[in-house]
């Protein structure tokens, strides 16, 4: 019998226990059930009507993630409708989660009677922003009676401000809301906390109501980043945020937000004062990790201090200072909301119960070993003899589930939680995670989750160099590939074997064997 005659007609479906990626948005508009109320007005003619449709443009997204699991594939793409700002040179401002892992994406005036293609010529998923333009057809045509927002200044808590919507019959909507507080708020990459305005509004639910604007005298204040029915509470991503993306966007190469490259805890326990000898009228942050490579590394800000001050504001104890304006932020919008890469943060620290100054360049800090944000990018992975590899990111794991923290394996999840103890001789953490059964594979079925060390006798460093690593087996005909844990150690993959299964393996349905 040859070779290729033994295989059993398997199903490349893998036995992971993870579920299906779900749309990361948990609270938006077009979920609320909150009806009409006295601060919706429908505008059904006049002045103000034609502003308004003037003004939005409908977005309609195709968007489509790669499998976690499946790294080769695709999920079933998804339609999503919103409203954008229109801003000057044909710009539509809306948010990342329109634009993110589309596969397609267009424009349309408010009457529904001209559609555009669009392309996404500036994203940033930290702050929750994206900028279209159209990718082609009759531009002038499309724009020809439509006239742009202007972007207005920050407010103030007890401002009121309109949101703006849509019905499908190109209806305006209008909700009054009064902005009630201002908070340092993560609406769409985890971990990525930005200044939010909160306001109180009740707020309809209708069509393209995923992200809409907000206006204040009839200049652009921010975009819509969630609304809790219940509470009638609306996020808007303050205008200082949109003002620095749309900066930062101008000259076609946009960089973004940031950051210090550090991890902190709060000095608030009076045990761990005690400890670090601060006195009662001194508040601070305690720096527990810093990143390797970042502003912090370079300007020698150590793992052990505390900062009390940023450029001359007193950090409290939680890490809140006095804003001029808005009162009581977190300190992180001194860093990612007030400044810009290349700009100085000045910062007081005290080392030892010394203190010290510190001069931080700012910059955008290095890919991490373990990457956090992976959107619009596919995984990278390689298939040999139904052996399947990937580089871990955050967004494997999370594939595991709302528990993800809890049901992830746990030695993934603590090269997360302390990358620095694997950094050594890697750029990114490869491992097996999953097997398909083949006669290659035999006794390898249920393993999955193994960090890869070493493939015949190469340190893996990343998925380029394990792909190296497999084109020449060992003079015995076998390639070893050595993990970080075990058991086993060690496991064993006839090299002859296991290219005639990559051949099959194509043969069945999958597009490509790797991915680099």
């Amino acid at each position: 019998m040859k070779l290729k005659d033994s295989f059993s007609p398997f199903l490349i479906a893998l036995p992971l226990a993870l579920s299906s990626c779900c749309d990361k948005q948990s609270c938006q508009a077009e979920k609320g059930s909150g009806g009409a109320s006295q601060e919706t007005t429908l505008v059904a003619d006049g002045s103000d009507a034609l502003t308004i449709r003037q003004s939005l443009v409908r977005i309609n997204s195709t968007i489509q993630v790669w499998s976690a699991s499946q790294p080769w594939d695709k999920s079933a793409p998804k339609k999503r409708r919103a409203l954008g700002a229109l801003l000057s040179g044909n710009r539509v401002l809306t948010t990342a989660e329109m634009a993110a892992d589309t596969t397609y994406i267009e424009l349309e005036n408010a009457d529904n009677t001209r559609i555009i293609p669009a392309k996404v010529t500036a994203i940033d998923y930290e702050a929750n922003l994206a900028l279209l333009e159209p990718d082609n057809g009759d531009i002038d045509s499309f724009f020809e009676d439509l006239v742009p927002l202007s972007l207005g200044s920050s407010a103030k808590i007890g401002d009121r401000v309109d949101v703006w919507q849509l019905e499908d019959n190109g209806m305006p909507i209008v909700t009054d809301a009064v902005i009630q507080s201002v908070d340092i708020v993560s609406s769409f990459a985890n971990g990525h906390f930005f200044l939010t305005y909160e306001a109180k509004g009740s707020m309809q639910s209708a069509s393209n109501s995923f992200t809409v604007p907000v206006v204040r005298n009839g200049e652009l204040l921010g975009l819509l980043s969630s609304y809790d029915a219940k509470d009638q509470i609306i996020d808007i991503i303050a205008p200082e945020i949109i003002h620095a993306f749309i900066s930062d966007s101008a000259d076609g190469e946009y960089i973004g937000f940031p950051s210090l490259g550090i991890a902190i805890t709060s000095t608030v326990d009076p045990n761990f004062r005690d400890w670090l000898k601060l006195s009662d009228d001194v508040g601070g942050l305690y720096v527990t990790k810093i990143r390797k490579g970042s502003a912090a590394q370079k300007a020698g800000l150590e793992k052990g201090d505390v900062i009390i001050e940023i450029n001359g504001m007193a950090i409290g104890r939680r890490g809140y200072y006095s804003d001029e304006q808005y009162g009581r932020l977190y300190w992180s919008h001194l860093i990612r909301g007030s400044l810009k890469q290349g700009d100085k943060a000045e910062l007081t620290v005290l080392r030892s119960g010394e203190e010290k100054k510190v001069t931080a360049i700012l910059d955008r800090p290095e890919e991490p070993l373990v990457a956090r944000d992976t959107y619009d990018q596919p995984p990278l992975y390689l298939i040999k003899g139904g052996l399947i590899f990937q580089e871990l990111t955050a967004y494997y794991l999370k594939a595991f589930g709302k528990d993800w923290q809890r049901k992830a394996p746990l030695n993934l999840l603590d090269i997360m939680m302390t990358p620095e103890d694997y950094e050594e001789g890697r750029n990114k953490i490869v491992f097996l995670s999953a097997v398909i059964p083949t006669p290659a594979t035999t006794g390898y079925e249920r393993l999955r989750n193994f960090i890869i060390n070493k493939v015949n006798g190469q340190t893996i460093a990343d998925i380029s160099s394990l792909i190296k690593a497999f084109e020449q087996a060992g003079p015995d005909g076998l390639h070893t590939i050595e993990f970080a844990e075990g058991p086993p150690r060690t496991i064993y993959l006839d090299a002859k074997i296991a290219d005639v299964v990559d051949t099959e393996l194509l043969k069945r349905g999958i597009p490509a064997l790797s991915r680099e």
